[in-house]
């Protein structure tokens, strides 16, 4: 199946970005035919910039993500959003790329299923 997560928070003030991401890997995890893209909006487009340093013990989005597109996860960034937080590309983490509205309707008629966390 085909899974588009869509996240709106920011990565650290509440765990729903968290949550979404580790769901996001769990269904790569459970079927190696699901194919998953994760779409970034508002604040959920911080999590994956690269060079995060949080407090040990602590999770770490910016990895969390790498490893779900490593793994063969899609992610897309909000350009609106992104332009909004000051943010380049050059500040994303491998395997995460700058998106449009127009990305994001093609993944959503893409997707067996949308999840909006």
């Amino acid at each position: 199946m085909n899974f588009l997560f869509v996240l709106h928070d920011p990565p650290y003030s509440t765990e729903r970005t968290y949550n979404g991401i580790r769901w996001a890997r769990q269904m790569l995890e459970a079927d190696p035919a699901n194919r998953v893209r994760v779409f970034n909006f508002a604040d959920a487009v911080i999590s994956v910039t690269a060079g995060q340093k949080v407090p040990n013990g602590y999770y770490n989005l910016a990895k969390m993500t790498s490893m779900l597109a490593d793994r063969g996860g899609v992610i897309g960034n909000c350009g609106a959003c992104m332009d909004a937080r000051g943010m380049g590309d050059e500040q994303l983490i491998k395997g995460a790329h700058r998106s449009s509205m127009a990305e994001l309707a093609e993944w959503t008629a893409w997707a067996d299923q949308v999840i909006n966390v």
